[in-house]
């Protein structure tokens, strides 16, 4: 799960075993595209999510290059491929949360949108602020799982100390690009509370999703669509309720749906090619 610690890094000297060529076109096309998912850090969570997915077609077209395979045949009984399938059953554990958390969150908004059509008191939303309760308590404990694995500084160490492997140092900026979408997307779904402090290395680029002014209080243009619902909501049970106050907080919701079912679409897509990706290198390993 997202929450294992990494193992304890054990030194020792690896052969030289590496890539082809950087010239080969697909090294070309992996460094291309780790730079676009890197730049990409400071623009929308769809922009982000769009990258991976193209990153990880491009590592799968790296797995099935012969002298790929032909390392990982070599160094099968090696620790660093212990560590590259443990590295991507993480990225599948905090996928498959996220999804979960979507999951859940556009069952609220729908049945949410629901009670506004039917025009209810203030008093029927405590099911959706109950659920919400929940789902932010699990985006709390999973982003302190993700601070924990950033933190632990044998990540990219791995990769570094084993240059000579080059697909360690491939499979390691892979993961920690991805630790560190998954890290900003689960931020920005949990509101501005859930901000976590960011690295100057780029682990996390939540300040620039969600910019946040010095006061205690948010500009309307710097709130996402998630803290702009639950403002609209506060507002509604906070005082007797006007036409146009139903009016703005459906209209928020719709928002935050749409963005919900694009989000989990990408989610989904970028699910199955984590799959993809970790059958590859079992393939790989069980010839």
């Amino acid at each position: 799960m997202v929450s294992s610690p990494l193992r304890s890094k054990t030194r020792f000297h690896a052969r030289s075993v590496s890539l082809p060529s950087r010239s080969h076109p697909l090294i070309h096309q992996f460094d291309e595209h780790l730079c676009r998912v890197k730049a990409s850090e400071a623009t929308s969570i769809s922009n982000r999510l769009s990258g991976l997915e193209e990153l990880y077609d491009c590592v799968d077209d790296l797995l099935l290059l012969p002298h790929t395979q032909q390392v990982f045949a070599q160094e099968r009984n090696q620790k660093w491929v212990d560590e590259a399938l443990a590295g991507h059953l993480r990225l599948l554990d905090v996928c498959a949360i996220a999804k979960d958390i979507f999951s859940q969150t556009k069952q609220d908004v729908q049945q949410l949108l629901s009670i506004l059509r039917r025009r209810r008191d203030g008093n029927d939303f405590g099911e959706y602020l109950s659920s919400q309760k929940k789902v932010k308590k699990v985006i709390q404990k999973s982003l302190k799982d993700l601070k924990k694995i950033r933190n632990n500084e044998s990540l990219l160490a791995w990769g570094k100390e084993h240059q000579t492997v080059a697909i360690v140092s491939m499979l390691t900026e892979v993961e920690v690009v991805t630790l560190a979408a998954f890290e900003s997307l689960l931020s920005y779904i949990g509101g501005g509370g859930s901000k976590v402090q960011s690295r100057p290395s780029g682990w996390s680029l939540v300040s620039k999703l969600m910019h946040q002014k010095s006061g205690s209080q948010q500009d309307e243009t710097d709130m996402n669509e998630f803290d702009k619902v639950a403002t609209a909501l506060r507002s509604l049970t906070s005082h007797k309720a006007s036409k146009s106050d139903y009016e703005n907080l459906q209209n928020q919701l719709g928002k935050m749906e749409s963005l919900i079912q694009d989000t989990e679409e990408q989610l989904e897509c970028l699910f199955r090619r984590l799959i993809r990706t970790r059958v590859s290198l079992l393939n790989i390993l069980s010839q």
